[in-house]
């Protein structure tokens, strides 16, 4: 007779055990990498930058998840794979990414795997020598002419004081959309007789914009002597956030008959600001520092007189 049957304790699991401990280890990996990227958003100062880049990371890990690929174990020949996908059409739109895109979420990624070499997850980073593709120098957004500032203006005012009041302060002042949404009341306040808004503008820099007579109005209009919180409020009293704001763009937009109204956003009346000051041949650096860019190139990619051809990563840097 036989002894009994020996185990071996060292010996994989069989059938479906082996599928629940693959499950596992799947499940394991995906929410460290979860984790990582909450960390990573973390650290970013602009709540604008993490929903920008929670996007582009989740769009990788989905990549990642259709090829079969680890995201720490993923390697340079991975994310080439990744922008090759990118330069194809679309499911969703039957487009390619644009060349903005792909920089940007290259940008986010090097963000995120840069982390994790400090976090001690991985040795380095994938992305240190993928080749970024080349974004052209003028800005890709869609700004006004005149005519069509005041047709939006017309359809602000009908629309509503929070409506008017936005659309003054973007187009006045060319503020990014997140530096006008964080802003509370108590950040409007009088200086030397002028009317200013302190600002926290990109990478943490203070700033304080002198408001034009219009825009003070507006604001006033608006706030109807509210003394506190948030500036711009939604109807239910919470503050208002990126993406009812483009809502609220893109519908006046259309209202106010705007040809090209489907490309209409924020950073359109930013876009416009800008250019409308290099148009009056106000000085760039009065320009620069009025709109809160750190570098002088990323003003001038405004003025489409002025070419000038820099690497995607320099575009990531003076944004």
């Amino acid at each position: 007779m036989g002894g009994p049957e020996q185990r071996d304790d060292d010996a994989p699991p069989t059938g479906t055990s082996v599928v629940a401990v693959a499950a596992g280890e799947v499940e394991h990996a995906r929410d460290r990498r979860n984790r990582v990227l909450a960390a990573f958003l973390l650290s970013c100062r602009s709540e604008h930058t993490r929903r920008a880049y929670a996007g582009d990371v989740t769009d990788f890990f989905d990549w990642c998840d259709e090829v079969g690929v680890e995201v720490f174990a993923v390697r340079r020949v991975h994310l080439d794979g990744y922008v090759t996908a990118l330069a194809a059409p679309r499911p969703r739109t039957g487009r390619p990414a644009a060349a903005s895109t792909v920089a940007r979420r290259l940008a986010a990624l090097a963000g995120f795997y840069d982390y994790a070499v400090d976090d001690g997850l991985i040795a380095s980073s994938p992305v240190t020598r993928v080749r970024r593709p080349r974004v052209e120098s003028d800005s890709p957004s869609t700004g006004l002419d005149r005519d069509e500032q005041r047709a939006l203006l017309a359809a602000a005012q009908a629309d509503g004081p929070r409506a008017t009041a936005l659309v003054t302060l973007l187009l006045h002042n060319g503020l990014r959309i997140d530096e006008a949404l964080s802003r509370d009341v108590e950040h409007l306040q009088t200086e030397r007789g002028h009317r200013v808004l302190r600002l926290h503008r990109k990478g943490g820099r203070a700033a304080t914009a002198a408001l034009a007579a219009p825009t003070a109005r507006a604001l006033d209009a608006y706030l109807d002597g509210r003394d506190a919180g948030p500036i711009f409020i939604t109807r239910s009293g919470r503050r208002m956030d990126g993406p009812a704001a483009w809502r609220l763009i893109r519908r006046l937009a259309r209202t106010a008959g705007l040809a090209s109204a489907d490309r209409i956003g924020p950073h359109s009346l930013r876009h416009t600001f800008v250019t409308t000051a290099l148009d009056a041949k106000v000085e760039l650096r009065d320009v620069q520092d009025a709109a809160g860019h750190a570098d002088p190139r990323t003003t001038r990619r405004y003025d489409n007189s002025w070419e000038l051809h820099q690497t995607s990563e320099e575009l990531q840097v003076a944004c």
